[in-house]
């Protein structure tokens, strides 16, 4: 999805209309071992396969460049280190991976998070999954990669701090599945990480997030539902709330949907803190997907059957028009109404200088959570039905 203007063409366009044009050919000018490195954004047709040790240790675990899956034992987990893209200094941003190799064969599940710096939920909705498992009872593998953007998360920032001219902070859940050869270091990242790491070793993935600093959330999946496999993942979670869209082009979910493995987003409530509540529903919900492919054995847990589950297709922006302070009307789920009240904004005499309506009918899946608000930034997201979806949706991620 593109935010510029359509009538010219800008440097930063320019750079990257010429990289994937002749990127290719000058990295492997500067190394013959990016051979695999690919010119243009799609990922390469045969992914690395086999997994490639770099020979260094990093606090007692090994590094690699590359892995399959297949070559770690069985009825262990292997903690690892991956060597992502280079820093200014020329040393490697290094992201954690954790695989439960189970002792039978069987599907491999991936679970990731820390694609935006500022969500902690995620991280530790998945650190639980994968500390509950028992490989030695396990058919399948489950691979986790908790911190993706590992220079974002340093300093609790959603998005990566790229070092080009000057700063330039880029969200790298717009960059999938990255270029190898790309104009910036998160598109390179991405590359790598999808290429050698994420893709060949997944037959169905979960990109776990959370609201943005300023914004939080309720407890909702991501995903498509005109996808069988999706569908089944996606209503196994005890989860208030689905958004049944594709939404943005560049997102982890659609990288991996792209290339044919289903995928889909959890969201968990608001960024830079733990909400070990609203975890614990999506920890129950992925064990019950892992029980469905047939990876651990037992029970289904509560599922969306359980609870009242609302399903919308379109997220309606409510966009603030002023400054001033934010008091908000509803509360996260409430139903709302067509015309209904739902926030005011008092300037700094505690005048009231907005009021703010819903166009549409649903149900609040996000609303602003700073006190504060300066004019075009999202007070409040309604989850909705529109009867004819089209283009790409904005949601509160």
């Amino acid at each position: 999805m593109s935010y510029k203007s359509k009538g010219r063409l800008d440097r930063r366009d320019f750079m990257i209309a010429s990289i994937a044009t002749v990127g290719a050919s000058a990295a492997l000018a500067v190394n013959a071992g990016a051979a695999d490195a690919q010119a243009a954004a799609t990922p390469p047709a045969n992914p690395a396969s086999g997994t490639v040790y770099t020979g260094d240790v990093i606090e007692g675990k090994k590094v690699i460049s590359a892995l399959d899956v297949n070559d770690l034992e069985p009825g262990k987990k292997h903690l690892l280190y991956f060597q992502g893209v280079e820093m200014p200094t020329g040393q490697h941003w290094y992201v954690s991976v954790t695989v439960a190799k189970g002792a039978k064969p069987g599907k491999r599940g991936i679970l990731t998070s820390g694609v935006h710096g500022d969500e902690m939920s995620s991280v530790h909705t998945v650190q639980t999954v994968m500390n509950q498992l028992n490989p030695a009872e396990m058919s399948g593998t489950v691979m986790a990669v908790t911190d993706i953007s590992r220079p974002a998360l340093e300093s609790m920032q959603r998005r990566w701090p790229n070092q080009g001219r000057g700063i330039d902070l880029i969200d790298m859940n717009r960059e999938w599945p990255g270029n190898e050869n790309g104009a910036t270091a998160p598109s390179r990242h991405a590359g790598l990480l999808f290429n050698r790491l994420l893709r060949p070793n997944a037959d169905f993935a979960i990109d776990f997030h959370t609201g943005t600093t300023g914004f939080e959330v309720t407890a909702f999946n991501l995903g498509g539902m005109d996808v069988p496999e999706v569908k089944a993942m996606v209503e196994l979670y005890p989860v208030g709330q689905i958004f049944d869209n594709h939404v943005y082009p560049g997102v982890l979910h659609n990288a991996f949907m792209d290339v044919g493995i289903p995928s889909f987003t959890p969201e968990i409530g608001a960024a830079r803190v733990l909400d070990r509540e609203m975890s614990s529903l999506f920890v129950e919900g992925t064990t019950n997907v892992l029980k469905h492919h047939g990876i651990i054995a037992g029970p289904m847990g509560r599922t969306g059957k359980d609870v009242t589950v609302f399903v919308g297709n379109s997220a309606f922006p409510v966009l603030a028009t002023a400054g001033g302070l934010v008091e908000h009307l509803v509360k996260l789920n409430d139903k709302v109404e067509a015309g209904q009240k739902v926030a005011i904004q008092r300037n700094s005499f505690g005048e009231v200088v907005a009021e703010y309506t819903s166009s549409v009918a649903g149900e609040i899946t996000g609303q602003r959570s700073d006190a504060m608000s300066e004019p075009g930034n999202p007070l409040v997201f309604i989850l909705f039905n529109k009867s004819v979806p089209e283009g790409v949706e904005s949601y509160p991620e």
